[in-house]
């Protein structure tokens, strides 16, 4: 069963921006930070995807924390810090249409803080705030089918994937298949669903900007509900996702440099290649550039080359 919602002039707005600078993003090879960039990114999004949830560690403890350092603070708020890390680390492995690899994500998310992680729930569950309960979630009983559904909407649904990836969203926060950790896995597992449309969206910390207008957040969630269809929460996220693009653009505006070019062409895989190939991917650079650039990466011992003139081979050290 299809989930309900309807496809807004605003929506198609949104889905435009985003695939534009998605196209421009690609053309300046933004799609992978330098490692730096990535790291910080990467905290980011695990510092405000906790603090949502009540975390009270600051950026810099939960930096220290992943530099496997030594931080005084909540047994509880440490753990779901190294727990996130673990996820976060491994986003590649996770396939978005399966039902088994989300519950083994939230094995992962939850480990030691609940029990049975990786489970649906088996009770009643409700969203209060103060006294006052907001969001009265379906039966436990109706959760399996509910979200084998929803996976069966993501895996044969023919929409856009940006918009299937909000629907979930929604859909997973309605159906609150957890005990606990449904937040955390509902903006986790729309990452998970852009990732393997397009890697650009790995680093893209979007959860920072939900965390900075939670009260959107929350806002667009209820909305949604009084509605009976995910409409507002749709248009909310691709906002954010819009407005997270804007930001990972502003911080690469300046044109790569000889270690951002090499860093880049690095981080495709490629293992031998000539420096023909480097200028393919780099098409604005000249024979002479493509030469310096490459004799910089084998004296930083990122590169070693055999053969000569035009018969040279590079291949990157690991």
């Amino acid at each position: 069963m299809k989930p309900p919602y309807t496809i807004s002039p605003l929506m198609l707005r949104l889905v435009a921006s985003i695939s534009e600078k998605l196209g421009i993003i690609k053309a300046g090879f933004f799609e992978k930070p330098a490692p730096q960039l990535r790291k910080q990114n990467k905290i980011k999004t695990i510092h405000a995807s906790l603090k949502i949830e009540g975390n009270t560690l600051t950026e810099d403890q939960v930096t220290a924390i992943i530099e496997d350092k030594r931080v005084l603070g909540p047994a509880k708020d440490i753990l779901e810090v190294i727990n996130a890390k673990n996820v976060y680390d491994n986003l590649q492995m996770f396939d978005p249409v399966s039902s088994q690899s989300f519950l083994s994500a939230h094995r992962m998310m939850m480990e030691g803080l609940i029990d049975k992680p990786g489970r649906y729930r088996t009770e009643q569950v409700g969203i209060a705030q103060g006294s006052k309960v907001t969001h009265l979630a379906p039966p436990p009983g109706n959760v399996h089918y509910l979200m084998e559904d929803l996976f069966s909407y993501l895996k044969h649904e023919e929409e856009l994937t940006l918009i299937k990836s909000c629907v979930f969203h929604y859909e997973l926060e309605f159906i609150h298949p957890f005990v606990d950790g449904n937040g955390r896995m509902g903006r986790l597992w729309q990452s998970v669903i852009l990732t393997k449309e397009n890697p650009v969206f790995e680093n893209l910390p979007f959860e920072t900007l939900i965390n900075q207008t939670q009260r959107e957040y929350y806002e667009a969630l209820s909305q949604s509900d009084k509605m009976g269809k995910s409409d507002v929460f749709i248009e909310y996220m691709l906002r954010v996702i819009d407005e997270s693009l804007v930001e990972l653009m502003e911080n690469k505006t300046k044109p790569l440099s000889p270690e951002g070019r090499l860093d880049y062409f690095i981080s495709t895989d490629v293992a031998f290649f000539t420096r023909k190939d480097y200028q393919r991917i780099f098409k604005n650079i000249s024979a002479a550039t493509a030469s310096r650039d490459l004799k910089q990466g084998i004296e930083m011992g990122l590169l070693e080359k055999s053969g000569e003139k035009n018969q040279t081979i590079y291949r990157v050290k690991h």
